[in-house]
C-alpha cells in the first residue's frame, strides 16, 4: 500500500495510506466453449513491410497500389499473425535504425491541434509522501457543483494505519460528508500546487470526498486534469 502525507484543517498532518479500488465487473466474459477469454498480442507487420519500405522498394504509393493488387507484397503469411510474448519497446531514429540516446520532448497542442508549446520532457517525482504534506486549501464545491465542472480520472482511498490515524481521518471524513462537498486540496509550502502521485506520472488538482456510517468512513481523493468550462 502506498502512503500519504496529509494535513487537516488545522494543519496537523500524518502519514498514512493509499490505495486504489479497481472496479471489479459483474459480468464475467468467456468464449463461446466456456474457456476464459484472454489478451494476446499479434505481429501485424514488420518494418520491411511498412509503407514506407514499399515506397523505397517500388518507387511511389501508385506503384505500391499496383503491387498491392498484383501480389499482396504487404503481407507474409509466414510470420503475419503469428503470438508475441515478450515484447520490447524501441525508439527508432528518421533511417528506421534503434536510437540510443533519446530526449523525450512534451508537447503542449491548443484545442484546434496547433502546436501551442514544446519543451523538453521532465520527470516529475512524486510529491504525496514528502516533508510537506497534501494540504486543504479551504475550498470546497459542492458534490453536485464539482461533478460539472471537473472530470475525475483517477480515485484512491485513504486509509489508516493505526488507531490514532483512525481518529485523524475520521474526522476529516466526518466534516465533508456533513457538509455535502468536495475539498480541494494541494502540495506545496502554499498547498497550491498539483498532486503527482507517482514519479514520472501526470499532476493532477486533488478533491476530498468523505462518507461516513456510524463508525465506518470512507475517505476518498480523486484526481481531475480537466475542466469543463461554459457548461455551468
Amino acid at each position: 500500500m502506498q502512503g500519504i502525507n496529509i494535513a487537516n484543517e488545522k494543519k496537523r498532518d500524518a502519514e498514512v495510506g493509499l490505495e486504489a479500488k479497481p472496479h471489479k465487473p459483474t459480468v464475467h466474459m468467456v468464449l463461446s466453449d466456456g474457456r476464459d477469454r484472454r489478451n494476446v498480442k499479434m505481429l501485424k507487420q514488420t518494418l520491411d513491410l511498412s509503407e514506407d519500405s514499399l515506397v523505397d522498394k517500388y518507387g511511389d504509393l501508385v506503384s505500391v497500389g499496383d503491387a498491392i493488387i498484383e501480389g499482396n507484397p504487404e503481407v507474409d503469411i509466414e510470420i503475419v499473425g503469428k503470438f508475441l510474448e515478450k515484447t520490447r519497446k524501441l525508439y527508432m531514429n528518421k533511417d528506421n535504425k534503434i536510437a540510443y540516446r533519446v530526449n523525450l520532448v512534451q508537447i503542449v497542442r491548443n484545442p484546434d491541434g496547433t502546436e501551442k508549446e514544446r519543451k523538453d520532457y521532465v520527470k516529475r517525482p512524486s510529491n504525496i509522501s514528502v516533508e510537506l504534506p497534501v494540504q486543504w486549501t479551504g475550498k470546497k464545491f459542492p458534490k453536485e457543483a464539482a461533478i460539472k465542472k471537473f472530470v475525475f480520472s483517477r480515485k484512491y482511498q485513504i486509509r489508516h494505519v493505526s488507531g490514532l490515524t483512525y481518529d485523524f481521518l475520521y474526522d476529516m471524513a466526518k466534516d465533508l460528508h456533513e457538509s455535502k462537498s468536495l475539498m480541494l486540496v494541494g502540495t506545496g509550502a502554499k498547498g497550491n500546487e498539483p498532486l503527482v502521485v507517482t514519479t514520472g506520472g501526470e499532476s493532477y488538482r486533488g478533491f476530498l470526498e468523505g462518507r461516513i456510517d456510524g463508525e465506518k468512513y470512507c475517505l476518498i481523493l480523486h484526481l481531475t486534469n480537466m475542466e469543463l468550462k461554459g457548461l455551468m
